[in-house]
Order: structure tokens, then C-alpha cells, then sequence
């Protein structure tokens, strides 16, 4: 395998982002890139650049964008007010997985969570993502909570 670099992402790999989001078949989130859809992802990008609580990452092998994932931080009252790593969106190319690429990403994650002085990092995986949800159970993620959404 090349060299993997985890690095923040730019403007310039939103394409690639989308479009590890719309290739996702369990996701279902709609997501593509269109002429339609890129304001609304260079706006979300703008916002999340502009949040010091918020940071978003991309996986390059090659100068290839072959992963993606996003950290937002979130004060809590609960647990003497422990600070919380959110783990979210997280996305490995097709072609990429199962070669430690996602193990990567999350190590990377959680060591960004440990420097901005999280003591939990927690993350929401679809249902129906079960080869997912082992692979967070293989690095020690636990289920702990039955997750709710409502659209608005």
C-alpha cells in the first residue's frame, strides 16, 4: 500500500468527499455533486472551517482522497463535565477497505480527541451497518446507547 496522510480537508476535496458519501449504498443520505448540491457542501465546509469546535479530515493515498471523517467537539455537564470528540461521517473508499485504512482513521481521530482534551469519543453507526459495527467493537468502541433522529 502507498503512504496514507490524514490531513484536514479543502475546498478542493469536497468533490471526493461527496462523492465517498454518494457511493455509499447503507448511508442513504442522498448526497451528490451537482451544480445543484455544491454551494450547500462549500457552505457546510465553510461553517465547519469557520467552528474551532469542528474539524474535518481527509484520507489520501496516491493524491487520491480515499477516506473522510469529521470531529466535532461538544462540552457536556454530564460526567464532571468531560469534554466529548463526536466521531462522525466516517468513510472509506470501496476499493480501500479492510486494508487498515478506517483502524487508521480512527486511531487518528482519537488522538486528535486526546490532544483538544476529550475524555470520550463517541459515534452513531446505521443500523445496518454491521460489518461497521464490529469493526468499532475490534477497537474497543461499546454500545452504550440506542441513538433517535427526527428530520426536521
Amino acid at each position: 500500500m502507498s503512504e496514507i496522510l490524514i490531513r484536514r480537508a479543502s475546498e478542493a476535496d469536497l468533490e471526493a468527499i461527496v462523492g465517498l458519501h454518494a457511493a455509499d449504498e447503507l448511508g442513504g443520505h442522498g448526497d451528490q455533486w451537482t451544480a445543484a448540491t455544491q454551494p450547500a457542501y462549500r457552505e457546510a465546509l465553510r461553517r465547519i472551517a469557520d467552528s474551532p469546535d469542528n474539524e474535518l479530515y481527509v484520507t489520501v493515498s496516491d493524491a487520491e482522497v480515499i477516506g473522510s471523517f469529521q470531529l466535532t467537539f461538544v462540552p457536556a455537564i454530564t460526567n464532571c463535565g468531560t469534554l466529548r470528540c463526536v466521531l462522525e461521517a466516517v468513510q472509506v473508499r470501496g476499493d480501500q477497505r479492510s486494508r487498515g485504512v478506517g483502524a487508521m482513521m480512527v486511531a487518528f481521530a482519537e488522538g486528535r480527541a486526546r490532544a483538544r482534551g476529550a475524555g470520550i469519543v463517541q459515534l452513531t453507526s446505521n443500523k445496518r451497518r454491521l460489518d461497521a459495527h464490529r469493526f468499532y467493537e475490534r477497537l474497543g468502541y461499546k454500545r452504550s446507547h440506542e441513538g433517535f433522529k427526527k428530520i426536521l
